[in-house]
């Protein structure tokens, strides 16, 4: 006889090639409107089931979950109000009052976490607990717990255009909203002139906030380069990272993060970050958006093209950018990548760059993988220069 499968709800049933032949195919089963407490459906069918994939996101698609700005009001939790209660028991009548005082509401707070890469899952209100009320028998009411909200490691709080935080260490917090202090009860008020106080206070308001969080990404070195200068395609070659790589302009719409790995366990954070065109400081092209990505990072490789003509006039102009951005942001310890060699006219425009050009030329292939020991070896100097200068400082370096 032939089976009908039960796993779907209501009355709709398919038909089931696991049984033999006999009688009728078709005879109807009684199908619970309910869910059932396990699964219904015949061993053949479920063999047949596959796990879906994850569906591969692109680098548009990727820009709606990438946010770097969020606008967040933020309410401290209301005090509980204080208790208003007389004490009575057999033979103690007139015991006085025993009201007992409110709970503090909760703070709200922003905690830096390194697992945490945008602003898109902070959401635009939070408002901590509440403390509760006051109990008889001089029982204290129960504190509003703390609301934490976990942000990325380089956010930026302000207020008012002012930086009141600057969240770059993990663990690190800050109270947005201070939670309002609990109300007295009356046995806070009892004195010798009034033996029976009636008087309570309520609890404070919380503290409430309007405070603009702004991502800094965070990372050892940066990639900066023209448009199709080949940054996507490099950092996919030094480490793990898969932004998307296509043949016209402002492919990447979004700073991404790839790290590379050496054998003593070291880890180096490179970041991609969208390409610069001529008047970017003046919010051209992505602009500031993205221009502020840069201040964090540590040291910075300037990608040029080789294939074009004059490639040392990209650097200038990626230099002027940056210096007109912030002064001393383009004198960062620094190397010169002249990407795209296996080119035949970047073999001509290397010795010519680097005759006009007074950095260190490092002439690679992203395609082909040409000269990226030396890339690598460079890129590791420059991270151990970076942490001596730390600790010889008193502070700890950034570490992924």
């Amino acid at each position: 006889m032939a089976v009908l499968c039960g796993a779907g709800l209501g009355t709709s049933l398919r038909r089931c090639g696991a049984g033999g032949s006999g009688r009728s195919p078709w005879k109807p089963l009684l199908v619970l409107l309910s869910p059932p407490a396990f699964s219904t459906g015949c061993p053949r069918c479920a063999k047949d089931r596959r796990l879906r994939q994850k569906r591969a996101i692109s680098e548009r698609q990727l820009t709606r979950y990438f946010v770097d700005q969020r606008k967040v009001r933020v309410v401290g939790g209301q005090g509980g109000d204080g208790g208003q209660s007389f004490h009575s028991e057999p033979r103690k009548v007139f015991g006085g009052p025993d009201g007992g005082n409110g709970g503090d509401g909760g703070h709200v707070i922003f905690k830096a976490d390194q697992q945490m890469k945008s602003l898109a899952s902070v959401f635009r209100f939070y408002q901590g607990f509440h403390g509760e009320r006051g109990g008889s028998k001089n029982c204290y009411g129960a504190n509003g717990a703390h609301l934490y909200v976990k942000v990325p490691v380089g956010t930026l709080v302000k207020e008012d255009g002012e930086v009141v935080a600057d969240l770059t260490q993990h663990g690190e917090e800050y109270i947005a909203a201070h939670g309002g202090a609990g109300g007295r009860g009356n046995r806070f008020f009892l004195s010798n002139e009034n033996r029976a106080p009636k008087l309570f206070t309520p609890g404070e308001p919380g503290q409430e906030r309007v405070l603009h969080l702004e991502l800094k990404t965070t990372a050892h070195a940066g990639l900066v380069g023209f448009p199709n200068a080949g940054k996507s395609s490099l950092l996919r070659a030094i480490s793990r990272a898969k932004p998307a790589v296509a043949a016209y302009p402002f492919t990447t719409l979004n700073p991404h993060v790839g790290i590379v790995h050496y054998q003593d366990y070291e880890q180096v954070a490179v970041a991609d970050i969208p390409g610069l065109i001529r008047g970017a400081h003046q919010n051209r092209g992505l602009g500031m958006a993205f221009l502020k990505h840069i201040e964090r990072c540590r040291f910075l490789l300037f990608v040029l093209d080789l294939s074009v003509p004059q490639p040392w006039s990209q650097l200038q102009d990626l230099k002027y950018e940056l210096e007109a951005y912030e002064k001393g942001l383009s004198e960062r310890p620094c190397v010169v990548v002249g990407n795209k060699v296996d080119l035949a006219q970047s073999r001509i425009n290397l010795a010519l760059l680097r005759e006009q050009v007074a950095e260190r030329v490092i002439a690679v292939s992203a395609l082909t993988g040409e000269n990226l020991e030396e890339l690598l070896l460079h890129l590791r100097e420059l991270y151990d220069t970076y942490v001596k200068t730390e600790h010889s400082q008193g502070q700890s370096p950034v570490k992924w």
